[in-house]
Parts: structure tokens; sequence; C-alpha cells
């Protein structure tokens, strides 16, 4: 079990640098090809749109055809799109269209990627194992998102398109590993017809709606503040405080380290303490809140601006294991697929809003972008209290369900 496990943690790590490793270079792809803030972030948003998009339909497929059918190829696209990107920046006099372009391919393999891995990952633990073995899972997510400033960093010291060749170089041999060592488990019963998996999928969400959706809102929520808050460090590291190169990705990598530890060691702590998913998550939340409220005191020195950013990656990290166990086990393997990937669409979404709303904010809204973030956590964590019912969620009747 260990190799597979091993290259199913692979996905989400690669797919984590499709957006984390761009951001400590935005302000070298806005001098070198004359962006706006706004522009820049559209790199991110043009990404994460179609990943959000193609999510629930990779999700679907995967329950009728099998998991890794989908994800193999997923990866390759995505790397495909990374060298489009790359060798129209080498290439093309005026790049950015054609940047867009390769980032949208990009989105387009991964909407078949790191979701269906927490899917695979969940068909093959047993209930009792999969808060754990979905913590490590996140934690590779994480430890990727730890990397991929340093890399991304790394990398733009040769030039500021180099990381997109990097897509390519990495997606392609573990989309060879996914087809080649990967065995998905044999589904049990007979296929579904598509009449009879929406009916099915309608009366989970019927039984199970309230509590799916306050799970949904709570990583929407988690990502499109992370993903906005490291935009926005990553700017003002450079252009205040005068941080570039290697040691902007390394100070960019401290929340990020954070939030993968937290999720490392959650995952593990709530394997054997089930009954603390539901206070995980609104902890985490109320977290954040205290976090985006307190990060504008500290804008004016790096060192409370960078701890302020690791408070509000540290409920990140808290908040998204328990979300991970309670998406994945609230249905039986047959629905999980889509299930599981309407989770990645609304995170995909949340990323996709982050990095151009907080540049937009950034110019003239200060307050309002990290008061307005506050309220929208606190929201998450009112949403949670009210609605998100572990009960409900967690089917332990499965067995390896």
């Amino acid at each position: 079990m260990f190799l597979p496990f091993i290259i199913l943690a692979a996905v989400p790590f690669i797919m984590v640098l499709g957006n984390s490793m761009l951001i400590p270079i935005f302000p070298q792809i806005k001098q070198a090809l004359d962006l706006t803030p706004f522009q820049v972030g559209l790199i991110i948003t043009l990404f994460s749109l179609p990943a959000g998009l193609l999510i629930p339909f990779a999700g679907a497929f995967s329950d009728h055809v099998g998991r890794k059918t989908i994800m193999a190829p997923s990866l390759l696209i995505y790397g495909c799109g990374g060298l489009l990107a790359g060798v129209a920046s080498v290439f093309i006099p005026h790049p950015y269209p054609w940047i867009l372009v390769g980032r949208v391919i990009q989105g387009i393999g991964a909407g078949g990627t790191y979701q269906l891995a927490m899917a695979l990952t969940s068909d093959v633990f047993t209930s009792t194992e999969r808060t754990k073995v979905l913590g490590y899972l996140e934690a590779a997510n994480g430890f990727g998102k730890v990397l991929s400033p340093l890399l991304g960093a790394a990398l733009g010291l040769i030039s500021w398109y180099v990381p997109f060749f990097a897509y390519g170089l990495l997606a392609l041999p573990i989309a060879l590993c996914v087809w080649l060592f990967v065995k998905e488990p044999e589904s049990k019963g007979a296929k579904m017809t598509p009449k009879e998996y929406l009916q099915k999928l309608r009366e989970v969400f019927r039984a199970k709606a309230a509590s799916l959706l306050s799970a949904y809102t709570a990583g929407a929520i988690g990502l499109f503040l992370l993903f906005g808050m490291l935009s926005y460090l990553s700017d003002e590291l450079e252009t205040k405080f005068h941080i570039a190169g290697f040691v902007k990705g390394g100070v960019l990598a401290i929340p990020v380290g954070m939030m993968s530890l937290t999720a490392f060691f959650g995952g593990l702590f709530l394997e054997s303490h089930r009954k603390l998913l539901k206070p995980a998550v609104i902890t985490g939340l109320a977290l954040i809140t205290i976090g985006m409220t307190s990060l504008p005191l500290g804008r004016q020195a790096v060192i409370p601006f960078v701890s302020l950013a690791t408070l509000v990656a540290l409920g990140i990290g808290m908040l998204l294991p328990p979300l991970n166990t309670l998406i994945t086990s609230a249905t039986s393997p047959d629905e999980r697929g889509l299930v599981t990937c309407l989770y990645g669409t609304v995170r995909f979404f949340g990323v996709a809003a982050g990095p151009p709303i907080f540049g937009l904010l950034s110019t003239h809204h200060i307050g309002l972008m990290f008061l307005g973030g506050a309220a929208i956590a606190a929201l998450g964590a009112v949403i949670a209290l009210i609605w998100l019912d572990p009960r409900m969620m967690v089917e332990e009747k499965q067995g390896k369900a």
C-alpha cells in the first residue's frame, strides 16, 4: 500500500504547484508583461475556474469508469498546458493571451486530479483509518504549498517563465505512475444506470444537504482567504519591505508551512478523536477570523505581518482535515466521486476568487479587504455551528466504504 499511497500523495502535491508556485513571481510577471495586479490575478483565476467547473463531471465519470481512468489523462493535460504557457513565453513577443490559454488547459486537467485522489484513497482505506490518511493527503497538499514558493522563487531566478515548464516535467511521470502502479478496488455491485445514480445522489443531498453545504462553504472560505492573503503578502513583501527572490519564497513558506503541519498532525489527532471533527472546523474558522481582523494592525512591520498571516494559515490547516473526512465519509463509494468533487469545485472557486478580489481591494480598500475576510470566516463558523452534523455525515457502517 505504501507505493500507491505515495503516488496518490504526489497528485495533490503537483496540483498545488499549479497556483502556489507562481505567487512568488507575480511581481516579475507583472513587470515583464506590463500587467496590472488584476491581470496577474487572472493567471490564477483562469486556472481555477475551469478546474472547478469540470471537477463534478470528472467525479461523476469516475464513479462509472474508474478513478485512475480519469486521473492519468488529466495529469497529461495539466502538464501540456504548463508547457504551452512556457513555450509561448519564450517564443511569442506578446505571450500573455497564450499564457492564459495554457492556464485554462491546465485547469481542465486539474479538474480530474486531486479530488479523485481523495475519493480513491477513501475507497481503499477503512472508515477508521480514513481521517489519518486524508490528513496525510492534505499534508501532501500543504507540503506542496510550503515548497512551491521556494521552488517558484528559485526557478524565477532563472527567468519568470521557467516555472511553467516545471509543470510538464513533474506531471507527465506522475501520470505514468498513476496508470501503472495504482490499483483501484473493484466495485462491489453492479454499475448503476445514470437515472439510478442521480436518484441516489438526490437521496444523499435530501438527507444531508445542510451538513454538506455548510462543509462546502467552510472549505471555499478557507481557500479564498488563503490565496487572497498569499497573493497580497507576496506583493507587499516585495514592494513595501523589499524582500524578493528566494528569500521572499522562504518567508511565504512560513504560513503555508504552518498550515501543512497543522493539517498533518490534525489528521493524526482526529483519527482517534472523531467527536472533535465539528469543533475543529469551528475553531479553525474562529482563528481565521481573529487573524484577518488583526492583520491590518501588523502591516507596518514584516514580523507581525507574517506572524498574523501564519495565524490565519494555522486556522486553515485546522479546518481542512475534518472537512475532508466529513465529506468523503458522507456517501458510499458508488457516489463518493461526485460528492467529493463538488467539494473540490467550491475549493477551486475560492482559489479563483481570492487573488483578483484581494488585488482589486488592495489598491483603495485595505480595511474592507481584511475585515470583510474576517466577516466571511465568522459567517462560516456560524453556519457550521448551526448546520454541520458529523453524526449524519460519517457513515461508520460502511467499513471500507
